[in-house]
């Protein structure tokens, strides 16, 4: 059966200092993200071990983890592609354009995206993502990982909220975290992601290129 894996970053840990430091990048990749991997993996066994007793009992449970963990390994999968030593400023082209058409203005759009962000209750992430229904771009509140997205919508850009995060080096301003974190988006990133997203080449959580499966 083909199992999930961890990807391996673009970069050293250390590379995103002084907005992240490279014990929390370390911490956060090779343990929280890993712990999203093997819970992936570990379900899907379960899962397996499940059919093969034909025995269902369990199997919204098994879901609802496997939801948990899979939708943890893609926002994963995404922030760190999301991230990049050389980020920053504000993009151009078709999703500049598209900035200014749905928000208002790039500054309207960061003000929200931090907002969103800053004031999820508990865990989660903040997201500017893609909405192909109504072909516009939207921002979301993520709680956990999976929680009121919906689920046609492509996440392009996402802000990690949980303390794992950032609370080692930020302590409780997570605000102060937020606003570094726009020095590090990686906008060729998020901008391949929303020419995709147009496209109808991916959707929902998938991450192309993103280490989903081996």
């Amino acid at each position: 059966m083909p199992v999930y894996r961890l990807p391996d970053l673009t970069y050293d840990y250390g590379a995103l200092e002084p907005v992240i430091s490279g014990e929390i990048m370390q911490l956060h990749h090779s343990a929280h993200h890993a712990a999203y991997v093997k819970g992936a993996n570990t379900t899907l066994e379960q899962l397996a071990e499940m059919r093969q007793a034909r025995d269902l009992s369990q199997l919204p449970g098994l879901e609802r983890t496997l939801a948990f963990h899979l939708a943890g390994h893609s926002l994963h999968s995404m922030f760190w592609t999301n991230l990049s030593a050389d980020g920053g400023d504000r993009p151009d082209g078709e999703l500049a354009a598209a900035i200014d058409e749905f928000f208002g203005g790039f500054d309207a759009f960061r003000a929200e995206l931090t907002a969103a962000t800053a004031s999820v209750q508990g865990s989660g992430w903040g997201a500017l993502a893609w909405d192909p229904l109504g072909a516009r771009l939207v921002v979301h509140q993520i709680h956990d990982h999976h929680i009121t997205v919906a689920p046609t919508s492509t996440p392009l850009l996402v802000f990690d909220a949980w303390e794992h995060a950032f609370y080692l080096q930020y302590r409780n301003v997570k605000t102060g975290y937020i606003e570094r974190l726009w020095s590090l988006v990686n906008w060729a990133d998020v901008s391949e992601r929303f020419a995709a997203a147009c496209e109808g080449r991916h959707s929902g959580l998938l991450v192309p290129d993103g280490g989903v499966r081996s």
